[in-house]
């Protein structure tokens, strides 16, 4: 466990704060502030549950049986019934680190002050975090609409010490021995608290946060393969230079230009095509080399706009109904998804894309017909061994699985309950592909690394001088364990370590002594 605390406040949280919990074990806090917040909000709950008057989630049913008013004597057992009865997911459990988000971000609603939730609630919550307890929660059961319902309900079955749960070390057993084993005493919800646990766009928001910290490393290791593969071709590295992109200022165009020519600087083989294979001087690169910032940069712009989204979200209290500052208890729709669905499947389809542009490159590469003097699939042997045959063929699976990846989640919907739901995001179905999404982006560009690494030792035999950032990938993924090809070598074992030696950043690392920070 990570001993670095965060502490919940009233005003929402950070991504960075996300990802510390969520992957880092961080420890969590709340603050004083939150705690009065917490409650002042359920003296006003409190006092509404008092009146004759029906008043939404607290003294009413819920979506479309929202028309029968509650007696008190059944509340508590109207709240514990809605947690029961929504926690009813099925399929494979969810990752660890995305419960954990999940659980966090809800808890960092219910310290906003505007659920009306009891300040020993979020606290339990907060422990059950702490003690490393995560509920087991299952893949499917969430429309993201009237929030990640299933999802969130499996999490209070936990609070109240029912349904399963995996212990600190990594055993399930029973909710309720876990939370005994912690000297954490199960919570005994009251009016309003069983629906205010529930109703979060807090699993898909999670796993954004989440998608945009993986995808910033792996669209910067796509530049710098972008730049191994260019150098490997022989091509120019004029295209990358400033006052071309100044002319068309994407942002992200231009960040990724300039990564690839630091990467570059230095080289002796960029703009050597002819000295090299004799033949007439190239005037222009193909697409998937020339315009790799383009695509690359356009990517990296919708990582920031999906960023604002995800900042704006996690400054939200996302809840139905909400206790407001002057004292009213309204219903509302801020649980609908679409904001952050929308941003989830665009990501999907940029992912796509780059994944595309990577696996043109590794081809490219492979092909003596148009890699300009490099052998045939950059084998040691070619006829005796494939070199790197089947790795292009398992990239381009990848990528078809990808374009499938791509296809919108947010533009469907299904109603639900009696129509009163009539119009869902399914962004938790958006989040769900997206991470899969992502996980194939990495063993994409692994697959362009290991063979632009290759291709680059391959030419440094041929008496050329790769650029020093290039030579500090290609030592750094050798020590790594994911060695060249060459005569006997099962090639599976070196795509796995380039698979993890980009996935954890380590391309990155190993570049930025040369180039400086990379963005």
């Amino acid at each position: 466990m990570d001993m670095h605390t965060v502490v919940v406040g009233t005003s929402g949280t950070t991504a960075e704060d996300v990802v510390a919990v969520a992957r880092h074990g961080a420890r969590v806090e709340l603050s004083a502030a939150a705690v009065e917040a917490l409650a002042a909000a359920r003296l006003i709950v409190d006092a509404l549950a008092a009146k004759p008057e029906p008043v939404y989630g607290v003294s009413t049913g819920f979506g479309a049986l929202a028309s029968r008013h509650i007696s008190p004597e059944l509340r508590a057992q109207l709240q514990r019934n809605i947690v029961r009865s929504h926690a009813a997911g099925m399929g494979p459990r969810v990752e660890r680190e995305v419960v954990r988000a999940l659980m966090f971000l809800r808890l960092k609603t219910v310290a906003s002050g505007h659920t009306g939730v009891r300040p020993e609630v979020a606290q339990t919550m907060a422990d059950v975090l702490n003690a490393g307890i995560t509920p087991v929660v299952h893949e499917y059961g969430s429309l993201g609409c009237s929030g990640d319902l299933a999802p969130l309900s499996h999490c209070a079955l936990t609070l109240m010490g029912e349904g399963d749960a995996e212990g600190p070390d990594g055993t399930v057993r029973p909710a309720g021995e876990l939370l005994a084993a912690h000297g954490i005493t199960p919570v005994e919800l009251r009016e309003k608290e069983g629906l205010a646990l529930l109703n979060g766009t807090d699993g898909m928001l999670g796993m954004l946060v989440m998608a945009l910290a993986d995808l910033k490393n792996l669209y910067t290791s796509a530049d710098i393969t972008a730049a191994l593969s260019l150098e490997a071709l022989l091509g120019t590295d004029k295209v990358l230079a400033p006052e071309l992109h100044a002319i068309r200022p994407h942002p992200g165009q231009g960040v990724s230009a300039d990564n690839m020519l630091r990467v570059l600087a230095g080289s002796g083989l960029t703009g050597r095509h002819a000295d090299i294979t004799g033949d007439a001087p190239r005037v222009q690169d193909a697409y998937s080399v020339r315009c790799a910032p383009q695509v690359n940069g356009a990517g990296r712009d919708t990582l920031d706009y999906a960023a604002v989204v995800a900042g704006r979200e996690l400054a939200s209290s996302v809840d139905n109904p909400v206790v407001l500052p002057d004292g009213r208890v309204e219903s509302n729709g801020n649980f609908h998804g679409a904001p952050v669905a929308y941003v989830l499947d665009f990501l999907a389809i940029v992912a796509a894309d780059l994944g595309s542009i990577c696996e043109r490159r590794t081809d490219r590469l492979l092909d003596k017909n148009r890699s300009h003097g490099l052998p045939p699939f950059l084998a040691d042997d070619a006829g005796v061994d494939s070199g790197l045959m089947i790795a292009q063929y398992t990239q381009a699976a990848l990528v078809s699985e990808m374009k499938r990846l791509a296809v919108p989640a947010s533009a469907d919907s299904i109603p639900s309950s009696a129509m009163q739901e009539d119009h869902v995001s399914m962004g938790w179905s958006a989040a769900r592909k997206l991470r899969t999404a992502v996980d194939n982006l990495a063993r994409i560009v692994a697959v362009e690394l290991y063979a632009a690494t290759r291709a680059v030792e391959i030419r440094a035999a041929q008496g050329l001088t790769p650029a020093p950032a290039s030579q500090a990938a290609v030592a750094a993924l050798r020590a790594a364990g994911a060695e060249g090809p060459g005569p006997d070598r099962f090639l599976a074992p070196d795509l796995a370590a380039a698979d993890t030696f980009v996935r954890e950043g380590r391309l990155v690392a190993a570049v930025e002594p040369v180039t400086g920070p990379l963005a």
